[in-house]
C-alpha cells in the first residue's frame, strides 16, 4: 500500500480521553476512531490487525476439527429467559422491544442460541461429538466504558461451543480447545498464561481456565507460583491452609472497653494487636437473606468464593441499618455469635491469642481462642490470596501479576441442555442430556492487549504474525530519483513475494516520516536514503531497535526471512 493512498491521519497529541496506553497509541497511529462512550471504528491500519488476529483463530480453530457456522446477534427474550439469565445477567444485556412489542436482546454471547440450535438438530448418539464456532460482533451495555477496545460495548469475538455423550468426551473437546488456545497465543507471540477462573455469568460446574496477557495496565490480577506452574484469576486463587494453632498456652479470655474502635485499625492502634489476632465479621445479604462471614482481621473476604458457598445469586454486604436490624450491634461490634447463620474462613483457627466483638456493649474480648471461647462450625475457604501466600500446589510463595483477558474456556456440563431440554438417544434408545463446553476469544481486545505489552514511548510494536503490514519502506527523500526508484522496487518485489508491504510515498520531512514510522510500529523499516549510492539500504527491526546497513538485495533476503 501506498502511504499517500492510504486512509491514515496519525496524531501528534493524545486525545485528552484516552486513559490507558493501547488506547492513546491505537488512536494516535490512525487505527480506531471513537463513534460513541465505549464504541470505535476500525480504521484500514487497525482493521487489517483484526483481519490477522481473526485468521489465527479461525485456523486454528479449523485445526481443532471446529465447524464455522454465523448466528444471529438479536435474540430473543423467551431464550435468555428460559436458561435463567435473563434477571441474573444484570444491565450489561441490551435489551429492547421490536416494533410488534416483542422483547429481544443484543448477544453478549450466544449459549441460549446455539443449545436452541443443537435441540432442533440433534436425535442420535451417531451425529455427535461436535463443536461449531463463529466470529462476530456482540454488545455489553457497560456503565462506564473505557480504555478503549479493553472495555467497550460493542466488541468483536470468537465463540466456540462443544457437544458431547458424556464428561469424558468432554474433557477431550475441552482440551483440544486449550490445546489451540496456546497455539493461537503462542502464534501471536505475547507473554501470557492460562490461568484458573471463576465461570461468571456464564455458569457451568466444570473447570474454566481464563487466558490473560500479562500487562500492568490489565484490570484482572493473576496470582501465580513463583515456581511451578499455578496460575489463577485473584476471584479463583487459593494458596495453602495457614496451619491451626496451639492454644493451650493462652491465658482465659477476658472484656475491655473500646468504645471508639469499630475498625480494624482502630483496634489494632488501641490493644497493640497485630490485625491477624483480629476476629472479624462482616453481614452480608445473599438473595435478600442477612448471613455473616467470619474471618481474620488481616484477609479480605473473596465474594466470589462466598456466593459459591452459599450457593447464592445475589450477594451484597449489608447497610449499617441492616446490621443493627439483624444482629442488634452496630457496625464494627459484631460478633460470630450474631444470631445469624455464620461462614467461617478456613484459616480463622490459625488464631491463638485473638480478639473479638464481645456481648457487652462497646466491647472486646481478648485472649481468645476458637473453637474455645466460641464455636467455629464447618469452615471453607472465602478469603481472597495475598502475595506470599503457599501455592496450593507445590508451596513455594505466591506473586501478584496484571493480566488482561482474552480468552475463556469453559465446561458448561448440563447447565444450558438442561434448561433447554436438549437430549440425544444413546446407543440403547435411552435419553440423555448432551454434555456442553464453550470457548471465547475476545478477537478485538487481543489488538489492545498486545499493545499494552508492547510498545514503547515511540509507539506500538507489532508483532509480525498480526502486524498491518510487515514492511515499511521508507524512502528519506521521494524527489530523489535514485531513492524513489529503488524504494519502488523493492516495494513491488516484497508484494510479489507475498510480503505485506507499506511504502511512504508521501512528499513529507523525513523527521516526520521517521516519527510515524516508529509510532505504527511495523516490525521492519527499510529506510532508503543517501547510502543508496553505495548500494545499500539500512534495516531497523522496531522491537529490539537494532539497525543494520545491509546491501539492497541482502537486505530483501533478511525481510523475506523473517517474514516466511
Amino acid at each position: 500500500m501506498r502511504q499517500s493512498r492510504l486512509f491514515l491521519n496519525t496524531l501528534r497529541e493524545t486525545p485528552a480521553e484516552a486513559d490507558v496506553v493501547s488506547h492513546r497509541l491505537m488512536l494516535r497511529a490512525g487505527l480506531i476512531r471513537q463513534l460513541s462512550a465505549g464504541v470505535y471504528t476500525f480504521l484500514p491500519l487497525g482493521y487489517r490487525a483484526l483481519a490477522k488476529v481473526e485468521a489465527i483463530v479461525r485456523q486454528e480453530m479449523d485445526r481443532a476439527g471446529a465447524q464455522e457456522i454465523f448466528m444471529p446477534a438479536m435474540q430473543p427474550a423467551e431464550l435468555w429467559q428460559q436458561s435463567g439469565r435473563w434477571d441474573d445477567y444484570g444491565p450489561e444485556l441490551v435489551r429492547f422491544s421490536d416494533r410488534h412489542d416483542r422483547t429481544m436482546a443484543l448477544g453478549p454471547t450466544h449459549e441460549e442460541v446455539i443449545t436452541s440450535l443443537v435441540q432442533n438438530e440433534v436425535r442420535s448418539w451417531r451425529q455427535l461429538p461436535f463443536t461449531l464456532y463463529q466470529i462476530q460482533t456482540k454488545f455489553r451495555d457497560e456503565r462506564r466504558p473505557r480504555a478503549g477496545l479493553l472495555r467497550g460495548r460493542e466488541f468483536r469475538m470468537k465463540d466456540a461451543y462443544s457437544f458431547d455423550v458424556d464428561e469424558a468426551g468432554l474433557d477431550r473437546s475441552y482440551q483440544a480447545m486449550y490445546d489451540a488456545y496456546c497455539r493461537i497465543f503462542d502464534r501471536l507471540g505475547v507473554e501470557y498464561r492460562a490461568v484458573e477462573a471463576d465461570s461468571g455469568a456464564i455458569g457451568g460446574e466444570g473447570g474454566n481456565h481464563e487466558f490473560m496477557v500479562i500487562s500492568a495496565a490489565g484490570e484482572d490480577t493473576i496470582a501465580g507460583c513463583s515456581k511451578c506452574s499455578y496460575a489463577a484469576n485473584i476471584e479463583k486463587a487459593v494458596g495453602q491452609a495457614l496451619s491451626v494453632a496451639d492454644a493451650t498456652s493462652t491465658p482465659a479470655s477476658e472484656t475491655v472497653a473500646t468504645p471508639h474502635a469499630r475498625t480494624i485499625e482502630q483496634l489494632v492502634a488501641l490493644l497493640g494487636v497485630d490485625a491477624g489476632q483480629i476476629v472479624k465479621v462482616l453481614v452480608y445479604m445473599a438473595d435478600g437473606k442477612p448471613i455473616a462471614a467470619c474471618l481474620r482481621g488481616d484477609h479480605e473476604v473473596n465474594e466470589v468464593k462466598l456466593k459459591k458457598v452459599l450457593r447464592a445469586r445475589t450477594l451484597e454486604l449489608a447497610s449499617a441499618e441492616e446490621v443493627s436490624r439483624f444482629t442488634g450491634k452496630p457496625v464494627g461490634f459484631v460478633g460470630p455469635d450474631c444470631g445469624l447463620p455464620v461462614v467461617f474462613d478456613r484459616d480463622i483457627l490459625s488464631i491463638t491469642d485473638g480478639v473479638v466483638a464481645s456481648k457487652v456493649p462497646d466491647s472486646h474480648d481478648v485472649h481468645v481462642v476458637p473453637n474455645r471461647d466460641f464455636t467455629v462450625a464447618k469452615t471453607a475457604d472465602i478469603r481472597v490470596v495475598r502475595a506470599g501466600d503457599a501455592c496450593v500446589q507445590c508451596g513455594a510463595p505466591l506473586v501478584f501479576m496484571g493480566g488482561i483477558e482474552v480468552g475463556h474456556v469453559f465446561k458448561l456440563g448440563t447447565k444450558y441442555t438442561q434448561a433447554f431440554n436438549t437430549r440425544y438417544a444413546d446407543e440403547s434408545g435411552a435419553e440423555q442430556l448432551i454434555i456442553m463446553g464453550c470457548y471465547g476469544i475476545g478477537t478485538s481486545r487481543i489488538i489492545p492487549a498486545v499493545i499494552e505489552q508492547l510498545h514503547d514511548e515511540d509507539g506500538i510494536i507489532w508483532p509480525i504474525a498480526i502486524a498491518p503490514y510487515h514492511v515499511h519502506v521508507v524512502p528519506v527523500n521521494s524527489r530523489d530519483e535514485e531513492q524513489g526508484s529503488v524504494a519502488d522496487s523493492l516495494y513491488h518485489r516484497f508484494l510479489a513475494a507475498g510480503v505485506d508491504a507499506l511504502i511512504d510515498d508521501r512528499d513529507e520531512r523525513p523527521g516526520v516520516k521517521f516519527k510515524d514510522a516508529d509510532l505504527i510500529g511495523l516490525p521492519v523499516r527499510i529506510t532508503v536514503g543517501n547510502k543508496v549510492k553505495e548500494g545499500n539500504v539500512e534495516l531497523k527491526i522496531r522491537r529490539t531497535g537494532e539497525v543494520q546497513v545491509l546491501p539492497i538485495e541482502e537486505a530483501f533476503r533478511t525481510v523475506l526471512g523473517l517474514v516466511k
